[in-house]
């Protein structure tokens, strides 16, 4: 998935990067983020968004599907499978973002396939790295061949006077036209991130999570700062 709060802002969950704890038990993730825009790896997709999200997860096994839809007609749907084991993370996820009215099922020329590779060191020096790299569907270069699009990232939280952060930086090692369209073919930093996370108390019992990100995009010249709440 292409989530705003983890990769902006972070993170392939894989579905945008997901990362998931080895549970002893089968746990069901059911929520959403409202975001006031959707950036995915420092480049801006669409306004205003709506982002649910559905999975099950069992010892570090995954499964997940993602989606945002904004005000004006864009819809994305994906599916993630990641397993995670001694602080590796191992996922593939299928991209459709097409939009509203377009056929899901073209498969070879809609969807894009992409397997990610993650490594965190550990509670003590929690940076995590992660390469991706689309395989198959519809990343391919104007001439029709494969275009391999790469992101590569690294990651460390920390916490700063009450508010959890969560800094990134993301890179292309060569021309990855799916996610970054640029005539620049070479390395490119494409996303350096800021997100700050924060529990809005409303009572005894319920505090509304929000985080703001922001994120530059030196590749493309470009800079966003997205507020969202999660449910």
């Amino acid at each position: 998935m292409k989530r705003v709060v983890t990769t902006v802002f972070a993170s392939m969950a894989v579905l945008m990067g997901i990362s998931v704890s080895a549970q002893d038990k089968v746990e069901i993730t059911a929520g959403a983020d409202v975001v006031s825009s959707y950036v995915w790896r420092g480049v801006y997709q669409s306004g205003f968004s709506v982002q649910p999200e559905l999975g099950i997860g069992y010892k570090g096994l995954y499964f997940g599907a993602w989606g945002s839809t904004g005000l004006k007609d864009f819809k994305e749907f994906d599916l993630a499978v990641s397993y995670e084991i001694a602080g590796f993370l191992f996922g593939v996820t299928d991209y459709w973002w097409e939009g509203q009215g377009m056929k899901y099922g073209d498969y070879k020329d809609s969807h894009h396939f992409e397997g990610t590779i993650g490594y965190t060191f550990g509670e003590k020096f929690p940076l995590s790295i992660s390469w991706s790299t689309f395989f198959a569907g519809g990343d391919k270069d104007k001439d029709g061949d494969r275009a391999y699009s790469t992101y590569i990232e690294l990651s460390y939280p920390f916490t700063f006077k009450g508010v959890d952060f969560d800094v990134a930086v993301g890179m292309a090692p060569w021309e990855s036209i799916t996610y970054l369209p640029t005539d620049n073919k070479g390395f490119q930093v494409c996303n350096i991130a800021l997100t700050a996370y924060k529990d809005i108390v409303i009572s005894d019992r319920y505090a509304l999570p929000v985080f703001v990100g922001f994120s530059l995009n030196p590749a493309m010249n470009d800079v966003n700062l997205v507020f969202g709440i999660s449910f």
